[in-house]
């Protein structure tokens, strides 16, 4: 007896509506792609109907025009394609010629991007220019805070020979510098 159980059908076979793979498996049969092979050996004589998925249909729509403009429509794609890698590449780059509504469009949308970009940049500069500024004044006002502390320091230096050479009873000059004042200190008689 001869088992007539393979099916043969035309692949791939994602391009029908039912589940051919199931439905061959309910019916025993296995399946054959059919514009592989041409032997129908062993085909069965009953198989599942099935249906090709409809192909979905790109619509083109250009004002009920009937004579779409292919050309047009790719060189504005070629455009827009030149538009974004110039823009990618931070040198936006406008194409010569017409480049069609949507690739200018595209062109005017990226201007503006690259322009408040470049504000941006330009406020940023601005404000880390302050903050030099500003960093340059803390810097000279801790230089003077420290002169002052020196300062401060030699005056109470001063004032403490002052003190010593007044206990003393030793004459000194009043606009003396605190070396003379320190040598006189030096050479007053250990108590």
């Amino acid at each position: 007896m001869i088992n007539k159980n393979i099916w043969y059908l035309p692949g791939p076979f994602h391009q029908y509506q039912e589940d051919v793979k199931a439905l061959a498996k309910a019916s025993g049969l296995r399946i054959v792609d059919a514009s592989v092979t041409e032997s129908r050996e062993d085909a069965a004589d009953n198989v599942p109907d099935v249906t090709v998925k409809e192909v979905p249909k790109v619509l083109l729509i250009d004002g009920g025009n009937s004579s779409f403009n292919i050309d047009a429509f790719r060189a504005e794609l070629e455009s827009v394609g030149l538009i974004v890698e110039s823009f990618a590449d931070q040198a936006l780059v406008r194409p010569e010629g017409d480049l069609g509504p949507n690739a200018d469009r595209l062109f005017q949308v990226f201007e503006a991007i690259n322009a408040g970009v470049q504000s941006l940049r330009n406020e940023r500069d601005g404000e880390v220019e302050k903050v030099k500024t500003l960093q340059k004044q803390v810097d000279d006002l801790l230089a003077q805070a420290e002169q002052a502390r020196l300062a401060d320091a030699e005056a109470k230096e001063i004032a403490d020979l002052k003190a010593k050479l007044d206990a003393a009873k030793v004459t000194y000059r009043a606009n003396a510098s605190k070396e003379s004042l320190q040598k006189q200190v030096d050479e007053l008689p250990k108590a």
